[in-house]
C-alpha cells in the first residue's frame, strides 16, 4: 500500500513514485526470478540520482532489527547538512512514514506512508529536513538505511511519533518506543523551540547538491 498521488515513472528497471510529501520517493525495482529464486537491486545510484536530481552520497549504512510493534522515529537532522536516507526492508515488514517537518513548506506537518516488505521490494528515499519513522509489523523485521551523513548525536533530533497533532496512521498494536523517542517533543513544542529545519535552508541544501 502506498498513498502516493502521482503515477510512477520508470527509470531503468525501477518504478519511481513521488510521494505526497515533496522530496520523498518510493522505488520499486524489477525482480528477476528463475529456478534458483530471484534477484533484484534495491539501490541503484543512477536511478536515485535521476529521480532526486543529484547522487546520494553514502556515508554510513545502518541496520535495525525490530520486534512487532516497535516504532522508531520521528527522526530528523539539522539542515544543513541534514541527512538523506534510502531505506528498504530485507526481512519482515514495516509501515514507513515520512513527515514534512520543514518550517515554511506548503505541506508542513503533513505525512505520507508506505508499507515496505521483503516481498514487495519497495524502498523509500527521504530527503534532508524530512522526518522519518516506521512501525514494525512483524517480529525480527530488518530495515536497512543508506545515509548521506554519519551519525552525529548533537545534530539529530526527534518528534513524538504518537503526537495526536501529527495523526500518523499507526496500526492498532501496543507501541514499543525507546526512552529517547518516548520523551521527544510534540510537533508544536519542537516548532516553538526552533528545533525544526527551515524549508529555505533545505532548498539551499538541495540546490547545492544538484550543482555539485
Amino acid at each position: 500500500m502506498t498513498t502516493t498521488d502521482d503515477r510512477p515513472v520508470r527509470v531503468g528497471d525501477t518504478e519511481v513514485h513521488p510521494m505526497r510529501v515533496t522530496d520523498a520517493y518510493v522505488f520499486t525495482p524489477t525482480a528477476y526470478p528463475d529456478d534458483r529464486g530471484s534477484f533484484h537491486a534495491p539501490y541503484q545510484a543512477a536511478v536515485v540520482a535521476a529521480a532526486v536530481g543529484h547522487p546520494l552520497t553514502l556515508a554510513q549504512v545502518n541496520q535495525s532489527v525490530s520486534r512487532r510493534g516497535t516504532i522508531r522515529g520521528v527522526h530528523f537532522a539539522d539542515t544543513p547538512p541534514g541527512q538523506a536516507k534510502f531505506v528498504f526492508c530485507s526481512r519482515g515488514s514495516v509501515l514507513d512514514v515520512v513527515v514534512d517537518l520543514r518550517v515554511g513548506s506548503p505541506s508542513f506537518g503533513t505525512h505520507d506512508a508506505v508499507e515496505l516488505t521483503a516481498g514487495n521490494r519497495r524502498a523509500l528515499y527521504v530527503a534532508e529536513g524530512l522526518g522519518h519513522a516506521f512501525l514494525s509489523l512483524a517480529d525480527g523485521t530488518v530495515l536497512t538505511y543508506l545515509c548521506s551523513t554519519g551519525y552525529d548525536p548533537a545534530h539529530e533530533h526527534g518528534v513524538d511519533p504518537l503526537d495526536p497533532a501529527l495523526g500518523l496512521p499507526w496500526p492498532q498494536v501496543a507501541p514499543l518506543l525507546s526512552a529517547k523517542d518516548a520523551a521527544a517533543p510534540t510537533l508544536d513544542e519542537a516548532l516553538r523551540s526552533g528545533l525544526l529545519p527551515r524549508m529555505a535552508d533545505c532548498r539551499r541544501r538541495y540546490e547545492a547538491l544538484r550543482e555539485a
